[in-house]
């Protein structure tokens, strides 16, 4: 057992110490691709937008009232 273990001990030490692979490059990233919904997500978006510009115009005038009310 010992003078195939011996032989065996050596290989797998050596192997161990070898230097590792290097690294793969990484994929290449692929084109988007339209889908049937990417018009209701810019209409989702946009609808988003104008809410904020809506809500910040509402307390921009809430404001006013406030100050005008002092």
């Amino acid at each position: 057992m010992t003078r195939t273990a011996l032989p065996l001990l050596f290989a797998l030490t050596a192997a161990a110490c070898s230097n590792p692979a290097p690294p793969q490059a990484p994929p290449t990233p692929q084109a988007r691709v339209s889908t049937p919904w990417d018009s209701m997500e810019a209409q989702k978006k946009k609808a988003q937008d104008v809410r904020k510009v809506v809500d910040d115009q509402a307390k921009a005038q809430a404001r006013a009232l406030e100050a005008q009310e002092q």
